[in-house]
């Protein structure tokens, strides 16, 4: 059975930071293009950052980018994504993602991802 299973969420003040843990199995976590996305409440969901498992390639969304990091730990199959200077607008509910087609989620149709964790909460109060 796959799983993704998300975890370290909360509410944060703005400027402070989280860090994201996205737990798989289930799959050949090697041969996965793995990341997040986020959805704000009445918006879209949208991509935050990607990494490859394979070559660890990492991708951003321009509104994270120099704030967030994202990294691998292919020994745990676990994703990380470390948060910092956080903003009111950073507020959403993040999902971890995976799929195997391409080295960024970025470059598959949002609709058609692979898996899908349950979503962990990010509250950032200003």
């Amino acid at each position: 059975e796959v799983q993704l299973v998300e975890s370290g969420g909360g509410l944060v003040q703005a400027g402070g930071s989280l860090r994201l843990s996205c737990a798989a199995s289930g799959f050949t976590f090697d041969d996965y293009a793995i990341g997040w996305f986020r959805q704000a409440p009445g918006k879209e969901r949208e991509g935050v950052s990607s990494i490859s498992a394979t070559d660890g390639s990492t991708y951003y969304a321009d509104s994270v980018k120099g704030r967030f990091t994202i990294s691998s730990d292919n020994a745990k199959n676990t994703v990380y994504l470390q948060m910092n200077s956080l903003k009111p607008e950073d507020t959403a509910v993040y999902y971890c993602a995976a799929d195997r087609r391409a080295a960024s989620l970025f470059q598959v149709d949002l609709n058609g991802i692979e898996y899908w964790g349950e979503g962990t909460q990010v509250t950032v109060s200003s």
